[in-house]
């Protein structure tokens, strides 16, 4: 009676507000969780999937990651897995997949349509499918606006605040123009934010920001962040009754609602 459940940063908010929807959906079954962390490392995950089987899980819950859908699938032989960030469905596996690639082309749509040409874009971490999913939205929004892909406004991150503020310093030491932001993830926009308060521009008067996740801090950041909203909560209910459902030897089956534009305070049309 215990489900294993996989993050990668139990700090983080990400991952705190999936876990809350976790909780919720195990409420009333006499289910408990046991909760490990992967480190966004792929031998990790495994390792820390082997422990929980080793401990007679009824099935698991893998919150994102790094290990390949091969060896996700190699694993739900011998306990169910549900799994986000992947497309998969067989029947001791089911993956939940965002589309994060649209949700990036709606945060840029956005400011094209406030007026802005001149976009910057802070990414997610290497080799990570979220994050190449978003890179591709900015690209994709740009090239349907005829608007060139200045390569240079494009700087690394890794999903944190304190790359979210170095990316920032990065694109001023550049000396590229830029009107508008996009940050691969809300905790980047924070120290986006951060390092735009220090060299004293203001958000949105010179310098429109767009976050995405929509975390639950971002409606309170100053002023209150414009995101693309994931359905973090849902997520993690979502997959925990999917995963109930496979124990039970049902169909594995789930949906869950679309990401959407969160229009607060972070944006304004280019004068």
């Amino acid at each position: 009676m215990t489900i294993g459940i996989v993050v990668q940063d139990i700090s983080s908010p990400f991952f705190d507000e999936t876990l809350r929807g976790v909780d919720d959906g195990l409420k009333g079954t006499g289910y408990a969780s046991v909760i490990v962390s992967g480190h966004w490392n792929a031998e990790e995950e495994a390792d820390r999937i082997r422990l929980l089987l080793a401990r007679k899980v009824d099935g698991i819950i893998l919150l994102s990651g790094r290990i390949d859908d091969e060896t996700v699938l190699a694993f739900s032989g011998q306990r169910p897995i549900v799994s986000t960030g992947r497309a998969i469905k067989t029947r001791s596996a089911l993956g939940f997949k965002m589309d994060n690639e649209h949700g990036a082309y709606l945060a840029v749509h956005h400011l094209i349509e406030l007026g802005h040409r001149h976009i910057a874009f802070i990414s997610g971490p290497a080799n990570n499918t979220d994050a190449d999913d978003r890179l591709a939205g900015y690209r994709r929004a740009l090239r349907e606006a005829n608007i060139p892909v200045d390569e240079q406004l494009i700087v690394d991150g890794n999903y944190h605040e304190a790359s979210g503020m170095l990316a920032m310093n990065r694109l001023f030491d550049s000396g590229r123009q830029f009107t508008a932001v996009f940050a691969a993830n809300d905790l980047s926009a924070y120290g986006a934010r951060l390092a735009l308060y220090r060299k004293g521009v203001r958000v949105p008067d010179d310098i429109s920001l767009v976050g995405f996740d929509d975390l639950p801090g971002s409606s309170y950041t100053t002023p209150p962040l414009t995101t693309i909203r994931q359905p973090l909560y849902d997520i993690g209910r979502i997959a925990t009754q999917a995963l109930l459902r496979v124990i039970n030897g049902e169909e594995a089956r789930g949906e869950v609602p679309p990401l959407e534009l969160i229009v607060r305070e972070t944006t304004r049309r280019l004068r």
